[in-house]
């Protein structure tokens, strides 16, 4: 009679295995480094203490010098994410919902020659870069669908119903009145 397998006990825990295609042997020392950081920016989060810790490290890397601008917002009931990837193309990037994140990665190339009388310049640079961006709490990203057009992708999503909520005034005092209401209390 054969041994039944042992059933492999779930995750736990905020950390996330790497998925299989990230291979240590696949990752540049850059893009580990990053994607690592990316993670303690992750955690960091979830701990309160804000987004962006890790970020001037992050940025000294090599080829971590550009990561694409990305913006959010809500239209007509959808929430977009837009990315600014200019020179690339939609063969030239990943796009990953996991985790209630974004991952956007790709490869950048920038080849430059300018040739004069007397004179040629030939100028290259190649870099991965990789952005992960949390999507607001309730987002359901089921029905999520990409385009890139002109250098932007464009990630579509639903966006949760919410309940509208009524204005407040909020009275704007000075520095000395603040202090004098906080000794009477």
């Amino acid at each position: 009679m054969a041994k039944a397998k042992p059933k492999r006990k779930k995750e736990t825990g905020t950390l996330r295995k790497a998925a299989a295609k990230d291979t240590v042997e696949s990752l540049t020392p850059a893009l580990f480094v990053r994607k690592f950081l990316d993670e303690m920016n992750r955690v960091a989060e979830e701990l309160g203490v804000g987004p962006g810790l890790l970020s001037t490290l992050e940025r000294s890397l090599p080829g971590g010098g550009w990561e694409p601008q990305v913006e959010m917002f809500e239209r007509n009931g959808e929430f977009i994410l837009r990315a600014d990837l200019p020179g690339l193309g939609k063969d030239d990037v990943k796009v990953e919902l996991a985790d209630g994140a974004v991952t956007i990665e790709g490869e950048r190339r920038d080849e430059r020659e300018e040739k004069q009388k007397g004179f040629y310049s030939s100028e290259r640079s190649y870099g991965k870069f990789y952005r992960r961006v949390s999507l607001p709490e309730g987002i359901n990203p089921e029905n999520a669908e990409a385009s890139f057009h002109d250098g932007v992708l464009e990630v579509t999503m639903a966006a949760p119903k919410r309940e509208p909520r009524a204005a407040r005034k909020l009275e704007v005092r000075g520095k000395s009145e603040a202090k004098t209401k906080a000794k009477a209390a």
